[in-house]
């Protein structure tokens, strides 16, 4: 089990305990902490807590964490939209709705999952059993390029390049609104949004550097339809930054509250040029994805 401890501070006086822990431990949801606090798991000066309750500076905050037991991720026979592969890499164009690798909720069905079977379990082991082979990763609802690796060498090569910013990726984006500069740069620090820890945000205070260059490939009426690259690589970053600008992604349902007059599953990004140093070759190599069905009927639309 892993033991937590905190001794609570003067800026988290009087706050809510279960918000408190959420504020401290970023990989705790605030709905398995008031289950914590539910099953009196979580003491505060050694008694147990019963029910909500604010903290005050000094107290002292204990609870025990099981460690979670680690499923089983079988290989599944998923077909794969393969852009390039080698004996180190391999590129595919993932489809809408599917997740990238396994997590609470989604232990099958993944790309994990279908590069488990299709490379025969042959995939780096650095990001262990759950995420084996991955190095970057997509949302659920974006389609496009993903990267894994089948040895820790090339894993560790291509990690590198993405902690360098040297990996090229390019993202194609249909935005609400009509945006009148031919091209931008969006910098601002994208971290945990405050009150909502499932979303990202521009956070100024706690955000790490995001940098999103964008130019107009076409414009619509109400719509844009953009290129976006990426110099950093921060959780939804183009979702967050075009919402910032007053531009959020037709589609998104977590970053926009405008309603979408087309039937869509998610916002309408698509990953499609991905392009790095190869592991072994050193040579540059870059893919292209070919945009989605729903993507290419929905430009005809426009």
């Amino acid at each position: 089990m892993d033991k937590f401890r905190f001794e609570i501070t003067e800026e988290l006086e009087e706050e809510r305990i279960d918000k408190c822990l959420a504020a401290l431990i970023d990989s705790l949801s605030r709905s398995f902490i008031q289950k914590m606090i539910k099953d009196e798991a979580v003491r505060v000066n050694g008694l147990p807590v019963k029910g909500s309750c604010r903290v005050k500076a000094g107290d002292l905050v204990e609870f025990d964490l099981p460690k979670a037991r680690v499923p089983d991720i079988e290989p599944e026979n998923i077909p794969l939209d393969i852009l390039y592969e080698d004996e180190d890499v391999i590129v595919v164009n993932k489809p809408k709705g599917m997740v990238v690798h396994p997590a609470a909720g989604h232990y099958s069905g993944t790309l994990v999952n279908a590069l488990l079977y299709h490379c025969a379990g042959g995939l780096s082991g650095i990001n262990g059993v759950i995420r084996p082979g991955i190095v970057h990763r997509i949302d659920r609802d974006t389609t496009g390029s993903v990267i894994a690796c089948k040895n820790d060498r090339a894993h560790n090569c291509i990690a590198q390049q993405l902690k360098e910013h040297s990996v090229r990726r390019r993202y194609h984006a249909i935005c609400h609104g009509v945006v009148k500069e031919e091209e931008g740069i969006v910098d601002r620090p994208i971290g945990r949004h405050p009150s909502d820890r499932k979303k990202m945000a521009v956070n100024e205070r706690n955000g790490k550097r995001a940098v999103t260059h964008y130019r107009v490939l076409k414009r619509f009426s109400g719509y844009t339809y953009l290129e976006c690259e990426l110099e950093t690589g921060r959780t939804h970053q183009i979702r967050v930054h075009m919402a910032s600008i007053g531009h959020p992604l037709l589609g998104d349902e977590v970053y926009s509250n405008r309603k979408s007059p087309f039937r869509l599953e998610g916002q309408t990004l698509h990953a499609k040029i991905l392009g790095f140093l190869h592991p072994s070759t050193g040579a540059y190599l870059e893919t292209d994805a070919p945009l989605p069905e729903y993507f290419r009927h929905l430009l005809e639309i426009l």
